[in-house]
């Protein structure tokens, strides 16, 4: 691991709060100039409060699909009708230079990510305090979101679930403040052996 930077890869079910944990863990005094975020594309519409460059790059679907064409993407999947993929060339770049990335991604692209720098990859599940917990917050995330959707959130979060043991960490998000202490616990002892 000795010059290369290390890759975090934070994957939860939708409404587990992983990209606020994330938000928080790069805001976090001690990690300023030894964490960075790794931005990924998507193909949905921007929400209320979203940054171009600064949540994700939102793209066109056609866009999406001439990077694949090009293997300009990493890792990418679908979900819920939208395509969402790490941009391969700046985390390459990064890595090389040693810099430490975080991202956030789905079981599959973690997946993916570690088995294409199974060295660097450190793998960290967020987890619900519980399934009615998650339910709550997804309704709560989505209340403009038909009932359709809100239930393939709730499904696909179940199914991924059962990936937690694939991971090298885990923590449940009960309460942010803990869970955050914990995230960055984890983060500050990795980089302090790196």
């Amino acid at each position: 691991m000795k010059n290369k930077g290390l890759i975090f890869v934070i994957s939860g079910p939708s409404g587990s709060g992983k990209t606020t944990l994330l938000k928080e863990l790069l805001a976090a005094a001690d990690l300023k100039g030894r964490l960075s975020r790794s931005i990924s594309l998507t193909t949905r519409p921007r929400r209320s409060g979203e940054r171009n460059g600064g949540d994700y790059f939102f793209i066109s679907r056609e866009h999406f699909q001439e990077l694949l064409r090009q293997n300009k993407i990493l890792e990418w999947t679908k979900y819920l009708g939208y395509y969402y993929g790490t941009p391969g060339d700046r985390l390459k770049q990064q890595i090389k230079k040693g810099r430490n990335i975080a991202l956030c991604l789905d079981a599959k692209g973690a997946r993916t990510i570690k088995k294409l720098y199974p060295r660097n990859t450190v793998a960290i599940f967020v987890l619900p305090p519980s399934y009615k917990a998650l339910g709550e917050r997804i309704k709560r995330r989505c209340h403009k979101t038909g009932i359709d959707e809100i239930r393939k959130r709730l499904n696909l979060g179940q199914k991924e679930l059962r990936f937690v043991k694939q991971y090298d960490y885990s923590l449940v998000n009960k309460d942010l403040g803990r869970a955050l202490k914990k995230l960055k616990g984890i983060v500050l002892r990795l980089l302090k052996k790196s």
